[in-house]
């Protein structure tokens, strides 16, 4: 499965991957997931939002147990964040008919659309719409850098964008999500195991700031003259490393937008996106304030507008505490981990995680819990992100065991 999935969306130069939501790598990846659900005698179908599902067993039966992750990618991403939970998942299922194991509640694999947020710039789309955190009216105005909105990029991929909305009923025949995901860190590495369960996602979101000066010429403006908002941003970038210190917090300019954008032009609007992330919602508060504080006393001094928008957040999710004991619980009784690594009475690790899932998302409506893989270098969002193959296997071990004690007599 790893070698077929490998190659789609790769780009060339840069040996990462750019699987956009809608785009022809995202109907590869889609294609690729209902191949692998019929070729299992799965039920495959695809939802009002677009999230594809594969059922075992009657999908209105209710209590379900559901596991999987998503396809798409960052722009240069790894192959491991998504991917390696859908095929964990797959992996896991022929591992348990493997042990001949009875099925007692329905199971499902999906794959959850455009998680990433990389092309409309709202992480978790098709979560969002499912659990009714994002409206149709709201998903509708999603514009790509190149101005296609999400209804247009749906309707070309074979999708209709007007029947996107909440989906309750199917979410009330859910008895449990769990999402195997690579670890975006080193804690694991760092305590030496293969796999750790989440115990909470940081609330974290993304603010755009519009820096607007004049544009003019580069090689006749005197210093003096300029209302140039790329210093005032380069000071904001500085401001937020700064603050994230003091706090303890996380803050990242990840993404710029330039106007006119030339080599020889002073801007005259500098568009950046502030990536803010926190382990307690009191911390986020302060480090986004204390950003904001300092980028409007810079714009004030060099004569710059400033306007800041909250394009996305998501507050703390803690994950059900009796599911993810119960996770704990399957773990530790010889099984998962242990049993690739020789049960050494360690209890499964437990760590917080600064990255949003759609498992968060959906922990709104739904009991989820979250396993981690080991990743030794803690790289993620790169091509450089990996985890070992036998840390994988182990991974796919601990979540074929969740699932026997979850959906299994």
């Amino acid at each position: 499965m790893w070698r077929e999935l490998a190659p789609v969306g790769r780009h060339a130069d840069s040996g990462g991957y750019r699987r956009y939501a809608w785009s022809g790598a995202d109907a590869d990846c889609r294609a690729w997931f209902r191949e692998q659900a019929e070729s299992r005698g799965l039920t495959h179908e695809v939802d009002r939002n677009g999230n594809q599902w594969a059922w075992l067993g009657d999908p209105l039966a209710g209590d379900a147990v559901v596991t999987g992750s998503h396809l798409d990618s960052v722009p240069d991403g790894g192959a491991f964040d998504g991917p390696l939970g859908v095929v964990s998942s797959f992996a896991a299922l022929d591992e348990l008919r493997r042990r001949g194991v009875e099925f007692t509640r329905p199971l499902a694999i999906t794959n959850f659309g455009d998680e990433e947020g990389a092309r409309f710039g709202l992480a978790c789309v098709g979560s969002r719409l499912a659990a009714g955190q994002l409206t149709m009216r709201d998903a509708h105005r999603l514009r790509d850098a190149d101005g296609i909105s999400l209804p247009a990029a749906m309707e070309a991929a074979g999708y209709d964008p007007e029947a996107i909305g909440p989906d309750p009923e199917r979410l009330a025949r859910i008895g449990a999500f769990v999402e195997l995901h690579v670890e975006q860190g080193r804690a694991l590495d760092l305590s030496g195991d293969p796999v750790g369960i989440a115990s909470a996602i940081w609330p974290h979101g993304r603010w755009r700031f519009d820096f607007r000066g004049e544009a003019n010429h580069a090689g006749t403006t005197r210093l003096a003259d300029r209302r140039d908002p790329m210093l005032t941003y380069a000071e904001t970038v500085l401001a937020a490393r700064r603050e994230a210190e003091l706090t303890g917090a996380l803050a990242t300019f990840g993404k710029i937008a330039v106007e006119p954008n030339g080599v020889n032009a002073i801007p005259s609007l500098v568009r950046g996106w502030l990536d803010s992330r926190a382990a307690d919602q009191a911390t986020l508060d302060a480090v986004v304030t204390g950003i904001e504080r300092a980028a409007r006393e810079h714009a004030e001094r060099a004569g710059i507008d400033l306007d800041v928008v909250r394009e996305s957040f998501t507050p703390v999710v803690e994950f059900e505490h009796a599911l993810r004991d119960e996770l704990a619980r399957i773990l530790e009784g010889g099984r998962g981990a242990g049993r690739d690594t020789g049960d050494t009475g360690r209890a499964v690790p437990v760590l917080g995680t600064g990255a949003g899932h759609d498992a968060g998302i959906l922990s709104a409506s739904v009991p989820t819990a979250m396993l981690f893989v080991r990743n030794p270098t803690g790289i993620s969002h790169s091509p450089a992100e990996h985890a070992a193959e036998d840390d994988c296997a182990t991974g796919v071990i601990a979540l074929a065991d969740v699932l026997e004690g979850l959906a299994c007599s």
